[in-house]
Protein backbone atom coordinates (compact mmCIF):
# COMPACT_ATOMS: atom_id res chain seq x y z
CA UNK A 1 0.00 0.00 0.00
CA UNK A 2 1.56 3.28 -1.05
CA UNK A 3 1.60 6.42 1.06
CA UNK A 4 -0.29 8.26 -1.71
CA UNK A 5 -3.40 6.11 -1.46
CA UNK A 6 -6.34 8.09 -0.10
CA UNK A 7 -8.41 6.44 2.60
CA UNK A 8 -11.73 7.84 3.75
CA UNK A 9 -11.57 9.24 7.27
CA UNK A 10 -13.29 7.35 10.03
CA UNK A 11 -15.68 9.11 12.36
CA UNK A 12 -18.49 11.56 11.75
CA UNK A 13 -19.03 12.63 8.17
CA UNK A 14 -18.66 16.38 7.63
CA UNK A 15 -21.95 17.91 6.57
CA UNK A 16 -22.30 20.44 3.79
CA UNK A 17 -25.64 21.66 5.12
CA UNK A 18 -27.11 22.33 8.53
CA UNK A 19 -28.50 19.37 10.41
CA UNK A 20 -32.23 18.89 10.04
CA UNK A 21 -33.06 19.54 13.67
CA UNK A 22 -31.07 22.76 13.91
CA UNK A 23 -32.47 23.92 10.56
CA UNK A 24 -36.02 23.28 11.71
CA UNK A 25 -35.37 24.96 15.05
CA UNK A 26 -33.99 28.05 13.31
CA UNK A 27 -36.92 28.26 10.91
CA UNK A 28 -39.32 27.85 13.83
CA UNK A 29 -37.62 30.68 15.72
CA UNK A 30 -37.74 32.84 12.58
CA UNK A 31 -41.48 32.23 12.29
CA UNK A 32 -41.94 33.00 16.00
CA UNK A 33 -40.09 36.29 15.53
CA UNK A 34 -42.47 37.25 12.74
CA UNK A 35 -45.57 36.51 14.85
CA UNK A 36 -45.73 39.97 16.53
CA UNK A 37 -45.60 41.68 13.13
CA UNK A 38 -48.37 39.44 11.85
CA UNK A 39 -50.39 40.24 14.95
CA UNK A 40 -49.88 43.98 14.52
CA UNK A 41 -50.98 43.75 10.89
CA UNK A 42 -54.06 41.71 11.78
CA UNK A 43 -55.04 44.06 14.60
CA UNK A 44 -54.59 47.10 12.34
CA UNK A 45 -57.04 45.83 9.73
CA UNK A 46 -60.10 47.32 11.53
CA UNK A 47 -58.51 50.74 11.04
CA UNK A 48 -59.07 50.28 7.30
CA UNK A 49 -62.78 49.50 7.63
CA UNK A 50 -65.19 52.25 6.52
CA UNK A 51 -66.33 54.66 9.22
CA UNK A 52 -69.27 56.37 7.56
CA UNK A 53 -71.76 56.66 10.42
CA UNK A 54 -74.81 57.21 8.22
CA UNK A 55 -74.00 54.82 5.37
CA UNK A 56 -75.04 51.20 4.98
CA UNK A 57 -71.39 50.12 4.59
CA UNK A 58 -70.60 50.84 8.23
CA UNK A 59 -69.10 47.92 10.17
CA UNK A 60 -70.82 47.36 13.50
CA UNK A 61 -68.70 47.79 16.60
CA UNK A 62 -69.64 44.30 17.76
CA UNK A 63 -68.12 42.82 14.59
CA UNK A 64 -64.91 44.79 15.10
CA UNK A 65 -64.62 43.70 18.74
CA UNK A 66 -65.29 40.07 17.76
CA UNK A 67 -62.60 40.29 15.05
CA UNK A 68 -60.03 41.74 17.46
CA UNK A 69 -60.82 39.10 20.11
CA UNK A 70 -60.54 36.32 17.51
CA UNK A 71 -57.15 37.63 16.31
CA UNK A 72 -55.96 37.91 19.91
CA UNK A 73 -57.00 34.32 20.67
CA UNK A 74 -55.44 33.04 17.43
CA UNK A 75 -52.14 34.75 18.29
CA UNK A 76 -52.13 33.15 21.74
CA UNK A 77 -52.81 29.71 20.25
CA UNK A 78 -50.09 30.22 17.60
CA UNK A 79 -47.54 31.23 20.25
CA UNK A 80 -48.46 28.16 22.33
CA UNK A 81 -47.97 25.93 19.29
CA UNK A 82 -44.59 27.52 18.59
CA UNK A 83 -43.59 26.96 22.21
CA UNK A 84 -44.61 23.29 22.20
CA UNK A 85 -42.86 22.70 18.86
CA UNK A 86 -39.66 24.36 20.11
CA UNK A 87 -39.74 22.28 23.27
CA UNK A 88 -40.28 19.09 21.25
CA UNK A 89 -37.42 19.91 18.88
CA UNK A 90 -35.13 20.65 21.81
CA UNK A 91 -35.84 17.34 23.54
CA UNK A 92 -35.55 15.35 20.31
CA UNK A 93 -32.14 16.88 19.67
CA UNK A 94 -30.90 15.92 23.13
CA UNK A 95 -32.04 12.29 22.95
CA UNK A 96 -30.98 11.15 19.48
CA UNK A 97 -27.90 12.68 17.89
CA UNK A 98 -27.70 12.18 14.16
CA UNK A 99 -24.27 11.26 12.89
CA UNK A 100 -23.48 9.78 9.53
CA UNK A 101 -20.56 7.41 9.37
CA UNK A 102 -18.34 6.90 6.37
CA UNK A 103 -18.65 3.50 4.81
CA UNK A 104 -15.52 1.45 5.35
Amino acid sequence: MSSREVRPPSGPRPSLFLERQSYRRRRLSDAARLLPFLGAALLAIPLLWPRDQSGPEDVPLSSAIFYIFTCWAALIIASLLFGFAAKRLGTAEDTEPETDRWQR
